[in-house]
């Protein structure tokens, strides 16, 4: 907080002075020119529009893009540490980078090397070893029957049974399913990878009584994202299981997916990962699973 009020402090006292014609932007105006120019193409624009606001409302912001060197980002980076996490401090840092680098490569601004070159980045955030137990997955899905919207309880089946991420299964078309092939056109996903996927039972009995159901939309689930957000944080509540997410889904798939003996490249295949290590620490199986199904193993090679 002293490094903010010194910038806030130095910025007020500081004689007005005429803006040359050349004169290069604050930082603040070179990340709305990223906001506008670069952040609309991207996948996660709606992410990243929020990450780019935020920034822009911190005193780093005010500072001329040329005078924001190693040392600034530092601090920055250290007061920011004080009240969020070391993941969400280390991608603004990436931002910032992405935002210096366009700046310099494509708008052909002369600015010093990339200020955050330099500057250690707090660690990555450690995956997530959530696994959704029996308990919980039985009472998100009853209270969920009591929602206003009956789609909340046929999508989070749905990311059981196939792994999708939220974004994915709110685009899944009817047109996109493969029904004598049993398979699962997915065209855009995060990684702009598409892919095509095997389906369960239970995802074509989903997807049959959704087609049964629903006669006007294209998509099997007709829901904005923003409702299905409101939507799951309200179920959430109701279930009193503050610390789940609803990507942890896809982590409890995946898991599944290797208990019930599907191979790496199978669940590759799945997924969509492209990297087998991505996926291996995407993956927590339980002991007590692999244990059962070694007992069973060496009692068929017994018998």
């Amino acid at each position: 907080m002293a490094w903010t009020r010194r910038i806030e402090a130095e910025l007020d006292t500081a004689p007005e002075t005429v803006a040359e014609p050349n004169a290069l932007p604050s930082l603040h105006e070179l990340l709305e020119r990223y906001l506008l120019e670069v952040t609309p193409r991207k996948r996660g624009a709606s992410v990243e529009s929020y990450r780019i606001r935020k920034l822009q409302r911190h005193p780093i912001a005010k500072l001329r893009a040329d005078l924001v060197g190693p040392s600034a980002i530092a601090e920055y980076r250290d007061e920011r540490l004080n009240s969020v996490s070391g993941e969400t401090v280390r991608q603004d840092i990436v931002l910032l980078s992405q935002v210096y680098g366009t700046a310099r490569r494509e708008w052909q601004l002369s600015l010093p090397a990339n200020p955050t070159a330099d500057v250690r980045k707090p660690p990555p955030a450690k995956p997530r070893t959530r696994r959704v137990s029996d308990a919980e997955l039985n009472s998100l899905l009853t209270r969920a029957k009591s929602l206003r919207n009956p789609l909340v309880e046929a999508i989070i089946r749905f990311a059981l049974a196939t792994g999708m991420r939220r974004g994915e299964i709110l685009r899944v078309r009817y047109n996109d399913v493969d029904w004598h092939q049993r398979t699962l056109n997915i065209p855009l996903t995060k990684n702009g990878h598409p892919r095509v996927i095997p389906l369960t039972q239970a995802a074509m009995e989903i997807l049959q009584d959704r087609r049964d159901a629903e006669s006007k939309s294209e998509l099997v689930f007709p829901i904005s994202a923003n409702a299905f957000k409101l939507a799951w944080q309200r179920l959430r509540q109701r279930a009193g299981i503050a610390d789940l997410r609803f990507h942890d889904f896809r982590h409890e798939a995946v898991s599944r997916f290797f208990e019930i003996g599907l191979s790496l490249p199978e669940v590759a295949l799945i997924s969509g990962h492209r990297d087998p290590r991505q996926l291996l620490r995407y993956t927590h199986m339980q002991a007590a699973k692999v244990a059962q199904k070694l007992h069973q193993a060496q009692r068929g090679i017994g018998e």
